[in-house]
């Protein structure tokens, strides 16, 4: 779990970057963003890549980072529906990546705390 985060944080700045400042050709090409959606999952992306990092290194502040990105990211996901809902923009795909998101970092805080709970000598 710990080197999918530090993958998935990658491939999210990386991503994330090219929406935010690439050419207008590109960041034409992803249609409608929703503009505090895509900066919150640019800057999550960095926190993805620290929080997988630390459960490498089995630090027991990663476990926090990793509910942290959890429940940013559902309340981001019910901001979003909020700004559908009023009629705002949006490209059908946000909602998969939102859930995609909120599934995956709520399983590595699940994940994360039952190891930490195992491992006894976890660091700090």
């Amino acid at each position: 779990m710990a080197v999918a985060a530090i993958v998935f944080g990658v491939v999210t700045v990386l991503t994330g970057g090219r929406a935010l400042f690439g050419s207008l050709e590109t960041r034409t090409d992803f249609g409608n963003t929703v503009p505090f959606v895509l900066w919150f999952n640019f800057l999550a992306g960095f926190v993805y890549f620290v929080a997988g990092a630390g459960l490498l290194l089995h630090r027991r502040w990663a476990v926090y980072a990793s509910l942290f990105v959890a429940v940013s990211t559902i309340l981001v996901f019910v901001a979003f529906g909020v700004h559908v809902i009023g009629g705002g923009a949006f490209e059908r795909r946000t909602i998969g990546a939102l859930t995609m998101r909120s599934i995956f970092w709520i399983a590595v805080t699940v994940v994360s705390i039952r190891a930490m709970k195992r491992a006894p000598n976890s660091g700090p």
